[in-house]
C-alpha cells in the first residue's frame, strides 16, 4: 500500500523516496556485523517477514523503515550498505518497493530459493487477508449493508487515488517540462479514450533516454561483445516487457486461467513509482478488455488492496477470485508478483552496480512520468462511476482533506468512507 499524503525526502528516484527509520528524525549509526557473526537462519528471516507481513501497516515507506530498523540497526542481520543496495533496486526495477526490499533481503541470505521463501512469507498474509474478504463479498455483496458500506468506500478509494496521481507526478517531474508534457499526454489519452496502453510507459521511457542518454551505436555494440556473457541477466527485464503485449495477447483465447495469469504477469512488470500505478492497467484490462469486473466490482478491488497490509497490488488476488475461484486467486497473485520477483533476482546485482547509468536513469524518469499521467487519467474516467451524487462527491472531497492537511493513513481513510456510506444510503 502506499500514503500519496505522507511527506518525505527527496527520491533518489522519482515517486520512490528512500525511507527513513520509524520515529528517527535523523538517520542513526546502524550496528553492521561483525566479520565473524554468522547469518541468521533462514527459518528466523522467514519468522520476522511473516509478520511484518501481518502487521506492517503504513505504507511501503513505512515497510522498508521498519526493515532497516530491525535487521539493520538493532539485530545486525544485514549490513547497511548491502540494505541500501536493496532499496535503490527497488527504486530502479518496477514492482512494489516493500516486496522488492524483502525479496532482496531473502536473496542475499539464501539466493533466488531464499528470495522464493521470504516472498511467500511477506506476501501469505495479505492474500489470506484479501481472499478471506472476497470469499465474504462474492456472498453478501448484494445485502443492502454491504451495498451501503461500498456505497461510501468507492468515493473514498477515488480520494486516494487523486492524490497519489499528484504527489507522484511532482515527486517524478519537479521542474522538468519535458515530464510533464509526458504526464500531460499519457493522462489526456488515458481520460479521453478510458483506455491504457502499456506500450506507451515503454514509449515514454525509450524517448527519455533518446533525449539525455542516446546511445552510441559503435559503443552500445562493443560493450555488448566483451560483456555478453557476464550481463546476460540485465538484460531479461526489458525482454520481459517487450514479450509480455504478445503473450497477453495469445492469452485472451486460451482460457480464463491462463488469460488471468498471463494479464496479471504484464501488470506486474509495469508497475512504475506507485503502488496505485498499476491501477489504470488493471482497469482496462479487468473492465474493458476481459469484461471481468464492472466499475464498481473493479474499486471495491482497489479498497480491498488499500484496507490490508502489504502491497496495494494485492488487489489482484481480490480480482482473480471474483473470475476464477481460488485457483483465480492463486493464478493472479503469483503471475503478479512473478515478474516482480525475476526483476530482483535476474539482473538484481548488475541493476546495483548501474543503477547510476544515464540510460537506466533516464528511462525510469520517462516511464515514472507516464505512470504519473496514466494514474491522473484514471482518476477522470473513474470518478465519473464512482462519484454519483452529492454525498458521494462530499465523501470524496472530505477524504481528499483529511488526507492532505492532516495525512491520515490510507486505510482508516477507506473505513471512515465505508462508514459514511453506511448512514449516508
Amino acid at each position: 500500500m502506499t500514503n500519496p499524503a505522507d511527506p518525505s525526502p527527496p527520491p533518489d528516484r522519482p515517486g520512490r523516496p528512500r525511507p527513513p527509520s520509524p520515529g528517527q528524525s535523523s538517520p542513526p549509526t546502524p550496528t553492521q556485523p561483525s566479520a565473524s557473526q554468522p547469518h541468521p537462519r533462514l527459518r528466523r528471516v522467514l519468522g520476522y517477514f511473516l509478520g511484518l507481513g501481518t502487521w506492517g501497516f503504513g505504507g511501503p515507506i513505512a515497510t522498508v523503515g521498519y526493515m532497516q530498523r530491525d535487521l539493520v540497526e538493532r539485530r545486525g542481520w544485514l549490513d547497511r550498505q548491502d540494505f541500501l543496495d536493496g532499496v535503490a533496486l527497488g527504486q530502479t526495477m518496477p514492482g512494489p518497493l516493500a516486496a522488492q526490499v524483502a525479496m532482496w533481503v531473502g536473496f542475499l541470505s539464501r539466493g533466488a530459493l531464499g528470495a522464493l521463501a521470504v516472498a511467500a512469507a511477506f506476501i501469505v498474509p495479505s492474500f489470506v487477508a484479501v481472499l478471506t474478504i472476497a470469499v465474504v463479498y462474492v456472498h453478501y455483496q448484494g445485502l443492502p449493508v454491504v451495498q451501503a458500506l461500498l456505497y461510501g468506500l468507492a468515493p473514498a478509494v477515488m480520494a486516494i487515488i487523486v492524490l497519489a496521481a499528484v504527489k507522484l507526478a511532482r515527486l517524478t517531474n519537479r521542474t522538468d517540462r519535458r515530464l510533464w508534457a509526458i504526464s500531460l499526454v499519457i493522462g489526456g489519452v488515458t481520460a479521453v479514450t478510458g483506455a491504457e496502453v502499456a506500450l506507451l510507459f515503454v514509449a515514454s521511457g525509450l524517448l527519455m533516454v533518446a533525449w539525455d542518454a542516446p546511445p552510441r551505436p559503435l559503443d552500445w555494440l562493443r560493450a555488448r561483445l566483451a560483456h555478453r556473457s557476464h550481463h546476460a541477466g540485465g538484460y531479461a527485464w526489458p525482454a520481459v516487457l517487450a514479450a509480455t503485449p504478445a503473450l497477453l495477447t495469445i492469452g485472451t483465447s486460451s482460457g480464463t486461467l491462463v488469460a488471468l495469469g498471463l494479464f496479471f504477469a504484464k501488470a506486474g512488470a509495469f508497475i512504475f513509482g506507485s503502488g496505485l500505478a498499476i491501477v489504470p492497467f488493471l482497469r482496462e484490462g479487468v473492465v474493458h478488455q476481459h469484461h471481468w469486473l464492472d466499475q464498481r466490482q473493479f474499486l471495491d478491488a482497489v479498497a480491498m488492496g488499500l484496507l490490508t497490509p502489504g502491497p496495494v497490488v494485492i488487489s489482484a488476488t481480490f480480482i482473480g477470485y471474483l473470475v476464477g475461484g481460488l485457483a483465480g486467486a492463486l493464478v493472479a497473485t503469483v503471475a503478479i508478483f512473478a515478474p516482480i520477483y525475476l526483476g530482483v533476482v535476474v539482473p538484481g546485482r548488475w541493476f546495483v552496480r548501474h543503477r547510476d547509468h544515464p540510460q537506466v536513469a533516464a528511462f525510469v524518469k520517462g516511464a515514472t512520468a507516464a505512470a504519473a499521467g496514466a494514474i491522473a487519467g484514471a482518476t477522470v474516467v473513474l470518478t465519473r462511476q464512482a462519484i454519483t451524487d452529492w454525498p458521494t462527491a462530499a465523501i470524496a472531497l472530505v477524504g481528499l482533506g483529511l488526507l492532505w492537511r492532516f495525512k491520515i493513513p490510507e486505510p482508516l481513510v477507506v473505513v471512515a468512507g465505508a462508514l459514511a456510506g453506511l448512514l449516508l444510503h
